[in-house]
C-alpha cells in the first residue's frame, strides 16, 4: 500500500554560471513571466508546440539553454542530453508525463511544477464538463441545429444529491469538491499522500479503496499524475464496476483511462457519458472514435488555459527556473524527483 509522503522541506542548490538562455516547448509564456525572465538578463526562445524529437534536439543543441518551460510536447532524454549548461526543467503546470523525469534525475536536474498555480481554471473546467455530460448539452444543441425540437419525450437528470468521487486530492480536485458541494453533490474522494485535516476541512468522505470509490459514486472525477501504478487505471474491468449510467470526468491525463473500453462502456449504456479535456495521444487523431459519440464531450487539454491561470503559472514556472539557477531555497513539493535528487552524491 501507498504511504503518505513526509512533509515538504526546502531543496537547496548550488549556484553555477552558465548559458543564459531560457527555451519554452510551445506558444508565448504570460507578458509578466517574460518581463522576469528579461530582468534577470537572459534571453527567451521559443519551439512550435509538438516539434519532432529530431528538431526538438537541434534547437537545443543550438541553444544550450540553462532552463526550460516544458508546455506542449514531449521533452526526453535525447533533449536533455543535447544541452550541457541544462540546470532545470520547469513545467508550465503540474503533470510531467511529458517529461523524461529519470533521464533528467540521472543528471542531477531538478524538475520543477508550478503547483496549484492553475488549480482553480482546472477546477472550474471539470465542473463545466460535468454539467454539459449530465445535462446532454451537446447533443440537444446539434439537435437543435439540425432542425429537431426534442423536448417530447426528454427525461435529464438533477445533479442535486449525486454522488461525485474525485481520484486524487489535491488542490485541482479540492476546488472542485468546494464547487460540487455548492451545487448539492455529495463529495467522496480518494488520495493516500492527502493529510487526513484536508478531508476533514473540505467536509469531504475519504474512502481509502479506489474500487470502492469507483463502484459508489455517480461521477468519477479524475486528479491524479499518471504514473505507472494509475496507467488505465479505468479500463473494463474497473468501468464495469461503476454504477449503470454513471459518468466519467477526467481534466487530469488521458492516459489514465483506456480509452477503447471506455468507448465501449459509452456505447453500451454501462457509463452514461464522459467529458475529457485529456487525451492518450495529443493531439489526438482526426478520425478518433470518440468524435461520433456525442455522449462523450471533449475539449482540447484547455482547463488551465486561462487568461488568469497563464499569468500565475507562467510567472511561477520561470521563478522555479531562477529559484535553482540562483541556489535559492524550494519546497520540496514543487521538485517532482526530490527523492531521486536526495539520493545523490552531489
Amino acid at each position: 500500500m501507498l504511504k503518505a509522503a513526509p512533509r515538504p522541506r526546502a531543496f537547496r542548490f548550488e549556484v553555477r554560471m552558465g548559458s543564459r538562455n531560457i527555451l519554452v516547448t510551445g506558444p508565448a509564456i504570460n507578458e509578466q513571466a517574460v518581463r522576469l525572465i528579461a530582468d534577470k538578463g537572459y534571453q527567451v526562445s521559443y519551439v512550435p508546440p509538438y516539434t519532432s524529437e529530431d528538431d526538438l534536439v537541434r534547437i537545443v543543441t543550438d541553444l544550450d539553454p540553462v532552463g526550460v518551460v516544458v508546455r506542449m510536447g514531449r521533452f526526453g532524454e535525447a533533449a536533455i542530453e543535447a544541452a550541457p549548461s541544462l540546470r532545470v526543467l520547469s513545467k508550465h503546470g503540474v503533470g510531467v508525463d511529458n517529461i523524461d523525469v529519470d533521464a533528467a534525475s540521472r543528471r542531477e536536474i531538478p524538475v520543477v511544477v508550478a503547483t496549484g498555480a492553475n488549480a482553480l481554471s482546472v477546477a472550474e473546467h471539470a465542473i463545466a464538463l460535468l454539467f454539459a455530460v449530465v445535462k446532454r448539452i451537446v447533443p440537444l444543441d446539434s439537435g437543435l441545429r439540425a432542425g429537431r425540437w426534442e423536448k417530447p419525450g426528454f427525461s435529464g437528470k438533477e445533479i442535486d444529491g449525486m454522488t461525485v468521487g474525485l481520484v486524487g486530492f489535491g488542490a485541482i480536485a479540492r476546488h472542485t469538491a468546494a464547487f460540487a458541494k455548492g451545487f448539492g453533490l455529495k463529495v467522496q474522494a480518494l488520495d493516500p499522500f492527502a493529510d487526513e485535516a484536508a478531508f476533514a476541512e473540505a467536509g469531504v468522505q475519504r474512502v481509502a479503496d479506489v474500487d470502492d470509490l469507483i463502484a459508489s459514486s455517480d461521477i468519477l472525477s479524475l486528479h491524479c499524475p499518471l504514473t505507472p501504478e494509475t496507467r488505465n487505471l479505468l479500463d473494463d474491468r474497473r468501468l464495469g464496476m461503476m454504477k449503470p449510467g454513471s459518468f466519467v470526468i477526467n481534466t487530469a491525463r488521458g492516459g489514465l483511462i483506456d480509452e477503447d473500453a471506455l468507448l465501449r462502456a459509452v456505447e453500451s449504456g454501462q457509463i452514461a457519458g464522459a467529458g475529457l479535456d485529456t487525451f492518450q495521444t495529443e493531439p489526438p487523431a482526426e478520425n478518433h472514435p470518440f468524435w461520433q459519440n456525442q455522449r462523450i464531450v471533449v475539449t482540447p487539454h484547455i482547463g488551465g488555459v486561462t487568461q488568469e491561470a497563464n499569468v500565475r503559472v507562467g510567472v511561477d514556472a520561470v521563478e522555479g527556473i531562477f529559484a535553482i539557477v540562483e541556489g535559492r531555497p524550494l519546497g520540496r513539493e514543487r521538485i517532482v524527483n526530490h527523492r531521486a535528487l536526495a539520493k545523490s552524491p552531489a
